[in-house]
């Protein structure tokens, strides 16, 4: 092992510790394909130390009152805000995303939704109480669910951490959380500045503990007796193998998994609003979203124009290093994850047309160019599968029923989006569109106040919003004679 490597360690109750069994991963520069650090793969030793932690930590703060919580997840926010430089570094290291753009457009929404949550720990509530049969009054307890074991993707470490750790510290749960064993390094970082904040305020360490691991690792959480809830974002192949695992001591479960989001462009859109829009939305952080704008339908009587200046628009789009402030995008985020992207455009039928792109980018690292393909039939496997690279396809269609019929012919059903000027229309698709999530002449924008998840094969339970907040509890009925 190189002694120059970085070296990444778990925390578990509020101390910095190696693996039990002292066993390491290396963890990957994708923009140089090359080891930058270790980091912990943690086994059954591990997880059953973190995991006491939380239990151990839980009645304290489960009974903190909800405005101390509040006070303390404000401070995390203004902690990780003040250490934003850091954490940011340690995040494009990670990932190989633009610095730059990820300080832009990530950073701020993720503390926002920090101090969302911290807001909503101050909301937790149940129905009034009331007298429903004679001589007796119920009124009805909002409560958190207990230890929650929490598995983050590796496309946005940063932020799915946050996703996964604010609400639920926010209702009174106390968290392990495993970051991808691609990713590990930022929510290590975090681990470490909010391990900070709760010894200032003489809380429990073992509210937060991070558990760096493969997924075994994962398996091992979800399956120990500890935890009431599990919550992953991840695959689809993931979020069954967590159902099934939770299933055995019927654990509540939390599942954001993939995509493949219809992008319905009709002739009276505002193509190049439209093509500014996907192309944004189908590159940003090269592909590897599971809201991408990378499944268009556009109408017959634009199909080709729009196509053309999609070529061109994606022609123009930059991917590099994260240093380069003119690059929209960094590398794919492994070189199992090239292998897979490439695979999609080596096996392309006969009948599609590569537009623009369709290489990888450079010798070093993982990166591949803006693709954009047409000549596209619905039961391709890249238009039945989710890419997650930078791939946009394109189908032709004819009328409404068509765009809709083939929107709804996937295993996913996350999000979606509708570019038209007719009101009318957008609100029959946006009815008709079987996605947890419909933008209307936008695509990908996300609010702390709104909720995010899917239906049928991208999972269950939402992120963000209240809704978000409330997948983190439970709720009791009590009542008492009069």
């Amino acid at each position: 092992m190189n002694a120059e490597l970085r070296r990444l360690r778990n925390y578990i109750d509020g101390e910095f510790r190696d693996a039990a069994d002292g066993r390491t991963t290396e963890v990957i520069d994708p923009a140089r394909g090359a080891a930058y650090a270790t980091a912990p793969l943690s086994a059954a030793a591990d997880v059953d130390a973190a995991m006491a932690a939380a239990e151990a930590a839980f009645p304290a703060w489960r009974d903190a009152t909800p405005g101390a919580r509040q006070r303390a997840i404000l401070k995390i926010a203004d902690a990780l805000e003040a250490r934003q430089d850091e954490l940011l570094a340690a995040e494009c290291e990670n990932t190989g995303k633009p610095l730059e753009l990820t300080r832009q457009e990530e950073l701020p929404m993720m503390l926002d939704q920090i101090r969302f949550f911290a807001g909503a720990a101050r909301m937790l509530e149940g129905k009034a109480a009331g007298e429903y049969m004679e001589g007796l009054t119920s009124f009805v307890r909002r409560e958190p669910v207990g230890v929650c074991a929490q598995v983050a993707p590796w496309n946005y470490p940063m932020m799915m951490a946050v996703w996964k750790f604010a609400p639920a510290l926010a209702a009174g749960n106390t968290v392990v959380l495993k970051p991808s064993d691609t990713t590990p390094a930022s929510t290590v970082f975090m681990a470490e500045v909010i391990g900070g904040v709760l010894a200032e305020l003489d809380l429990p360490r073992g509210i937060f503990n991070v558990v760096c691991g493969d997924r075994d690792t994962g398996r091992l959480m979800v399956e120990h007796s500890v935890p009431a809830m599990a919550s992953i974002t991840g695959s689809v192949r993931a979020g069954m193998e967590v159902a099934g695992s939770a299933a055995k001591d019927l654990k509540r479960v939390h599942l954001e998994l993939g995509g493949k989001a219809p992008v319905v462009v009709f002739d009276d859109a505002d193509i190049p609003a439209a093509v500014e829009g996907i192309r944004d939305g189908g590159f940003f952080n090269a592909g590897q979203d599971c809201t991408a704008a990378t499944r268009v339908l556009v109408h017959e009587n634009v199909h080709d124009e729009f196509v053309a200046a999609l070529a061109k628009a994606a022609s123009e789009v930059k991917t590099g290093d994260l240093s380069d402030e003119d690059c929209f995008y960094g590398p794919l985020n492994n070189a199992t994850h090239l292998e897979k992207v490439t695979g999609f455009i080596d096996r392309l039928p006969a009948h599609a047309k590569v537009e623009s792109g369709g290489e990888r980018v450079g010798e070093n690292g993982y990166f591949y160019a803006p693709t954009v393909v047409s000549g596209l039939r619905q039961e391709d496997e890249i238009i039945q599968n989710e890419v997650f690279g930078p791939v946009i396809t394109v189908q032709s269609f004819s009328d409404e029923e068509q765009a809709v019929k083939w929107s709804n012919d996937v295993e996913y059903a996350l999000a979606s989006s509708v570019w038209t000027k007719d009101h009318g229309r957008a609100m029959r698709m946006s009815k008709a569109l079987d996605f947890g999530c419909v933008w209307i002449n936008t695509h990908i924008p996300l609010v702390a106040e709104m909720p995010h998840g899917g239906f049928k094969k991208s999972g269950y339970g939402k992120d963000l919003s209240a809704y978000g907040f409330d997948d983190y509890t439970r709720v009791k009925h009590v009542m008492t004679a009069l």
